[in-house]
């Protein structure tokens, strides 16, 4: 399984979150999921029926992830919501295979992990 996970600022436009997206699948292939923060959930409704993936909202404190923001581990108990999320999201085993990306514009990330074993 190949899942993104997505962070974003607050009003961060349907158009952050695209670019987040379509720069992480251009690195790692494409998904089959989304994955976010609970709270996140509704500002990524729209990516997900556009593109006619699952969302999962997701906890993410205390997640390791390859890369580390002091803000961001301040405020969510993670150095990385985008991969964090994408780690719980794809499960057991799961390992980062697209470490978080940052949309041009800044304010959506985006990182995507896979099970073990899943190859296309």
């Amino acid at each position: 399984m190949r899942v993104a996970g997505i962070g974003y600022r607050n009003g961060a436009p349907l158009a952050s979150l695209r670019a987040a997206l379509a720069l992480a699948e251009a690195a790692g292939g494409q998904v089959e999921a989304l994955a976010t923060l609970p709270g996140k959930r509704a500002g990524l409704q729209a990516l997900a029926a556009e593109r006619g993936l699952p969302l999962w909202s997701v906890a993410v404190a205390g997640v390791a992830t390859p890369t580390q923001s002091p803000r961001v581990l301040a405020m969510h108990g993670t150095g990385s919501v985008a991969e964090a999320a994408a780690l719980v999201a794809a499960g057991a085993g799961a390992r980062i295979t697209v470490a978080r990306i940052i949309a041009p514009d800044g304010m959506a990330t985006c990182a995507i992990a896979e099970t073990k074993g899943n190859s296309e």
